[in-house]
């Protein structure tokens, strides 16, 4: 078994390593940015993807990824697990369908709720000790499952009509639009910016530059929420106006 993830503040990380090492202490999880990640998968039959869930739906990255490798995915069995900071759906079977569609069979999925990583948004934001006891409570939704999944009947969150008709009509009928493209919404306050190239280094598409000692940003955004939540200054933004709280798993667990 081979664990694949894409993760913005490290959620879905956390969740594909747990699930691996629970599975199998053996096993290891890749990024999708890992160079060893192709040849990992292509060498096993079973493999576990965490992805975080946005708007009930798959990010860009994620999606470009499956469909660019598609031949990789045939007769492959794959569990899906997605990560959410409030409400998804169908979060495992969006990315199930997709997976199907290029001769996967998915076994099963996970739905796991996590603290939120959108630093922009104060709706979202949760007192710490409830996003430690949501880390928690992933921990034993985790273990549970993979014991399910060793026995032969593993967890069917988000796959099956009704998780996608509450995906489609919670979220996705509204918002789903906003993953189709890249976005190019990311702001910088070059007045707060101090140039120091931590985003640069973090964006997964090279989305984020620095010109003249000053963050620039392009129209290539997966929204993952790293540079916002790492940046030092505070500086960058993307559907909120200001920061309110940065994030990362490692203050939780």
């Amino acid at each position: 078994m081979v664990g694949l993830y894409f993760s913005g503040t490290g959620n879905s990380k956390y969740a594909a390593e747990l699930f691996c090492k629970e599975y199998d202490k053996e096993s290891g999880a890749y990024s999708i940015e890992d160079a060893d990640a192709l040849s990992a998968v292509k060498d096993t039959n079973l493999i576990i993807i965490a992805y975080p869930v946005q708007y009930s739906t798959v990010p860009k990255i994620m999606r470009d990824y499956i469909t660019d490798h598609s031949e990789l995915w045939n007769n492959k069995k794959v569990f899906i697990i997605a990560t959410m900071g409030l409400f998804s759906g169908d979060g495992a079977g969006m990315l199930g369908r997709l997976l199907e569609s290029c001769g996967a069979e998915v076994i099963g999925g996970l739905h796991l709720k996590m603290p939120d990583s959108i630093a922009d948004e104060k709706a979202l934001k949760r007192p710490l000790e409830k996003n430690r006891e949501l880390v928690k409570q992933a921990d034993q939704k985790i273990k549970e499952s993979v014991k399910r999944l060793k026995a032969g009947n593993p967890t069917q969150e988000g796959i099956g009509v009704l998780y996608r008709l509450a995906g489609f009509f919670g979220q996705r009928a509204y918002f789903g639009h906003k993953t189709k493209r890249y976005s190019s919404k990311v702001k910088v306050d070059i007045d707060k910016c101090i140039g120091c190239g931590i985003c640069e280094k973090l964006c997964p598409m090279n989305n984020i530059s620095i010109n003249e000692q000053k963050a620039v940003s392009g129209e290539s955004c997966t929204m993952c929420y790293r540079c916002i939540n790492k940046c030092p200054k505070q500086a960058i933004t993307l559907l909120g106006k200001r920061v309110v709280e940065q994030c990362g798993i490692e203050k939780y667990i």
